[in-house]
């Protein structure tokens, strides 16, 4: 009887063996399919927005609302890529000025259309943004000049929300063109002597910084995310004084480039933050931290502090855009440039709502789709 009973307690262990081994087949066959797929995720997930319920599209935002009216009237445009764009240091009409800001047009139509096909998962906008991304990153040619290609953010945030549903050929050659774009700058800026000068360390640099971690991030490249964090370290040291005061003020005598200065810093960390990264206090070599210099900033954006703008630039091209009449390059700044910054960095604490529901009660209509909830 006990033989009996160990021979059934035998053959039970085979089977269990077994299946075991048939589950772990599957697994593994599963996780093969599925390998591809999640390699085709795009990583950061800059926006948290879900896809929106039925019953909720019906009473959508009227900021929604107003972002999906938009891209849907502009559903069959042809795509307006360039080779090259060309906008810092010129003005309107020289150059290729105008067609570059025309161009550019295409990659703010890119994050709202993917914000759209987020929204309402109607595949026309995902179409579109196929139909634009392919056409910009196989057209095209990286300059390595950040202010010309600042714009480039839009293409990255509409790459990033539909990459896993984009066709195979989009999505390598988006993926091409965001690895080259992101390396690029980060060989460029190696390359300089320490410590770093001019245009690596102003503003240029905050734009190259925020290009370099959106890319980084959304192709969740381990490399190039350890070196935008270091970049911007480095950055926050040589451009933010302890005070908070940063290298543009002292340069240009300009709220206007605080804000530009800022602004990329802030995109950057909220990319960061998806990545359970938190950058706002994240201090450079000298003590001085992105948080610091939005706190500097916050009495001029609530109107406790005033500034007369460019008086004491020592950049010409300052003075060439007040002579040839360019608003804002004179004359009192307005707090009302500082909108989308502290409705961005709102989104990082909740410190600075109050003073952007000041500045304006909703935030930009891209930014109420893709982050809709401030920080807490």
């Amino acid at each position: 009887m006990a033989r009996k009973v160990r021979l059934m307690q035998s053959r039970t262990e085979i089977r269990r063996t077994q299946t075991w081994q048939q589950a772990c087949t599957l697994l593994l066959a599963g996780a093969a399919v599925l390998l591809p797929l999640r390699q085709a995720q795009a990583a950061m997930n800059f926006c948290a927005a879900p896809a929106l319920q039925t019953s909720e599209r019906t009473n959508a935002d009227p900021g929604v609302k107003a972002l999906v009216s938009n891209v849907l009237a502009h559903l069959n445009d042809p795509p307006h890529a360039l080779a090259k764009l060309h906008t810092e240091g010129t003005l309107p009409h020289e150059g290729i000025y105008d067609q570059s800001v025309e161009a550019e047009k295409d990659l703010d139509l890119l994050r709202d259309a993917a914000l759209a096909w987020r929204a309402t998962s109607d595949d026309r906008y995902l179409k579109l943004v196929d139909r634009l991304l392919y056409a910009w990153v196989t057209t095209y040619q990286p300059s390595f000049n950040p202010i010309d290609e600042t714009h480039f953010e839009g293409l990255i945030l509409a790459y990033d929300m539909t990459a896993s549903a984009l066709p195979v050929k989009t999505r390598n050659a988006s993926m091409a063109f965001l690895t080259k774009l992101a390396s690029g700058y980060i060989a460029q800026i190696d390359a300089q002597p320490r410590p770093l000068k001019g245009t690596f360390r102003n503003n240029w640099q905050s734009h190259r910084i925020k290009l370099i971690s959106m890319a980084a991030f959304t192709l969740d490249n381990r490399k190039m995310i350890n070196a935008a964090q270091r970049l911007f370290d480095e950055h926050i040291g040589d451009n933010i004084a302890p005070d908070g005061s940063t290298f543009d003020f002292g340069e240009r005598d300009a709220l206007h480039y605080v804000t530009y200065d800022l602004q990329p810093l802030v995109t950057a960390a909220l990319a960061a933050r998806r990545h359970n990264r938190n950058w706002l206090p994240e201090k450079g070599a000298n003590g001085a931290s992105l948080q610091a210099a939005l706190n500097w900033l916050t009495p001029y954006a609530d109107g406790s502090k005033t500034h007369e703008e460019f008086v004491h630039s020592n950049v010409p091209f300052d003075a060439k855009r007040r002579e040839a009449g360019l608003p804002g390059y004179s004359g009192q700044w307005d707090p009302k440039n500082a909108t989308e910054l502290f409705h961005l960095a709102a989104r990082l604490d909740g410190r600075y709502t109050p003073i952007a529901l000041q500045l304006a009660p909703t935030p930009p209509a891209w930014l109420a789709v893709c982050l809709p909830l401030p920080a807490r």
